[in-house]
């Protein structure tokens, strides 16, 4: 409420500018509604961001669509509301690691190089990465389906040892619902994927074995793609706890992964969604904008 003290000083103001006290009133009210519905679109996302902390823009538009229409606020309008706020999602670029290709055991051809993915458990992808602090940090093995993204299995550990990634792989068979379809396993080169226990839990199940013949991310791409979700949007790279702790967290943060995250090469909707249906044709990775990232592009 502007105070009658003061209507004799704004009614001045006005004369002087030219313009009428009830335009200068009007303008004043609407800067007011505009700031009150910025401030409501800012905690719809912070509400977002208590399960996935970075969350890019254009995922946000697509969850709250109905809450932003009401505000009247469009998707270019949000990257400015975040943007003012300091709220858009930083790019990180980090790589380590994990996979010693130097052993005895066979290495397979890449038989998904020029493969089209066109239905849910055609091609799974595994995969081993850090997560938690570099003084205190475990191993996360997934095994994620190359169509619909959905994480089908995973484990944390405290080493590299072949047991985590196969503990993931019996998880992802026994998650798998389409029994009858043939199933291509996709790995790098790595110990725990050559050796004799994970190929022969594969031949059990009648998975063919594919693995990349190159050092390049770009040969396993979907599951570098999905490391990097979870590390950086849900923030298991900076999370500094035991290993039952970070048990529980990864839990959470796969089943939040896989049930409300929308991936935008699934047309925006969300793995487990995706998982359930074929009809969808997904978008493929380009090797010219998977790890040169933008602030633009990420959000």
């Amino acid at each position: 409420m502007i105070h009658s003290s003061s209507s004799k000083s704004i009614l001045y103001l006005c004369e002087l500018a030219g313009i009428s006290r009830q335009k200068y009133y009007r303008s004043f009210w609407s800067v007011k509604e505009k700031r009150a519905k910025v401030d409501v679109a800012v905690s719809f996302v912070r509400n977002v961001r208590i399960q996935m902390p970075r969350i890019g823009t254009r995922k946000l538009y697509y969850i709250l669509n109905e809450e932003f229409r009401s505000l009247k606020i469009g998707r270019d309008k949000l990257f400015l509301v975040l943007k003012s706020n300091n709220m858009l999602i930083k790019p990180k670029k980090k790589y380590h690691k994990t996979t010693n290709s130097y052993h005895r055991f066979r290495k397979h051809k890449n038989l998904v190089e020029t493969l089209v993915i066109e239905r849910p458990e055609q091609v799974f992808v595994s995969d081993i990465t850090y997560i938690g602090k570099r003084d205190n940090h475990c191993y996360l093995s997934l095994v994620t389906d190359a169509y619909s993204k959905k994480i089908m299995g995973f484990d944390v550990s405290n080493s590299l040892s072949p047991e985590s990634a196969l503990r993931a792989l019996q998880i992802a068979v026994k998650q798998r619902i389409y029994k009858c379809e043939p199933l291509i396993h996709h790995s790098d080169r790595g110990l725990q994927y050559c050796c004799d226990d994970y190929q022969k839990m594969l031949q059990k199940h009648k998975i063919t074995v594919s693995m990349t013949e190159s050092y390049s991310p770009y040969d396993n791409a979907v599951a570098e793609r999905v490391n990097g979700i979870l590390k950086n949007e849900f923030l298991l790279e900076e999370i500094n706890c035991n290993l039952m702790t970070m048990q529980r967290v990864v839990k959470q943060s796969v089943s939040t992964y896989n049930s409300q995250r929308p991936h935008l090469s699934c047309a925006m909707q969300t793995p487990d969604w995706t998982h359930h249906q074929r009809e969808l044709k997904i978008k493929t990775y380009k090797k010219i904008d998977i790890f040169r990232r933008t602030p633009e592009n990420i959000n």
